[in-house]
């Protein structure tokens, strides 16, 4: 009897540090399409008076789980019964990426910035919730989107291991990216609130620490807006290179193409380049089709 219970106390630890050791390499292969999940969910959650930005967080937060409640039982399911559907989703996956990558690198060049409109006044509580149910409508479509590259990265990289190690790995990292994200997510949205306080406690203080707090709390209500834009830029670059390193990991004759380039550079170029395809052909058929 004491002997199986240690046996069964055994299969654990040996369980629980297969575990470890998979999801380590699991958030090292996310890291990339997290920070793009970070910038666009940043970019989304803002825009709203201070009393309201966190609710919508939270109400993106939650569709966000019910997201991955949908996504996990079906990638399991592909993985017991369909595991060779993984890498096609995923090259699908990393077409999308790059595609959006390289689309927003075309909008940008394409189209002269006049500058962010200003926020739209509301006049009534309801105009107030039907602009924020679309926002945060739209924040939950993109988060399914992220969220499926991010379970299948995940799956991808336990795919030999047992059915359980893959259970608890993607789950892990599937609830850790909606916690960490939104989380970060949530302190971004507060900083022009966090410096505003310390401008006001400032006010009510003398001497050499008083101008410090003051000189922290408007550089972080400065900063916010360049904090969102820098990372829409590391967004776009980390989708090109995740986009890209689908087709390099899962792909030999690619992965060779291109091996005298270094990694990260060789993820990039193939993210561009399968990117710019897509969006060419994109462009092609719309001027046909004007055509017509």
């Amino acid at each position: 009897m004491t002997g199986g219970i240690f046996a069964v106390l055994d299969d654990i630890a040996v369980l629980l540090d297969d575990v470890a050791v998979m999801s380590k390499v699991a958030a090292k292969k996310t890291a990339g399409i997290l920070g793009d999940d970070l910038a666009v969910n940043a970019e989304k959650a803002t825009g709203f008076q201070a009393s309201r930005e966190l609710p919508v967080l939270w109400a993106i937060t939650k569709g966000s789980f019910v997201n991955k409640l949908i996504i996990l039982p079906l990638a399991f399911l592909l993985s017991a019964y369909a595991s060779w559907l993984v890498i096609p989703i995923l090259l699908l996956g990393g077409a999308y990426l790059s595609y959006e990558g390289v689309e927003k690198i075309y909008h940008m060049a394409s189209h002269k910035s006049h500058g962010k409109p200003a926020v739209k006044k509301v006049h009534s509580q309801a105009e107030l919730l039907k602009i924020e149910a679309t926002k945060i409508k739209s924040a939950i479509r993109t988060d399914f989107i992220l969220s499926i590259e991010i379970v299948m990265i995940a799956l991808g990289t336990v795919m030999t291991q047992k059915f359980m190690v893959q259970v608890v790995v993607v789950s892990f990292i599937a609830v850790l990216a909606t916690i960490g994200v939104y989380g970060v997510v949530a302190l971004l949205v507060r900083m022009d609130d966090m410096g505003l306080y310390m401008t006001r406690r400032a006010g009510q203080g003398v001497g050499v620490w008083a101008k410090m707090l003051d000189g922290a709390g408007r550089l972080l209500i400065a900063s916010l807006p360049w904090v969102i834009r820098i990372l829409g830029v590391i967004g776009t670059i980390a989708m090109l290179m995740v986009g890209g390193g689908m087709f390099t990991h899962n792909i030999e004759v690619v992965h060779h193409a291109l091996s005298f380039l270094p990694s990260l550079l060789a993820t990039l170029l193939c993210g561009l380049v399968v990117g710019s395809v897509l969006v060419g052909s994109q462009l092609i058929f719309q001027r046909f089709r004007h055509k017509e």
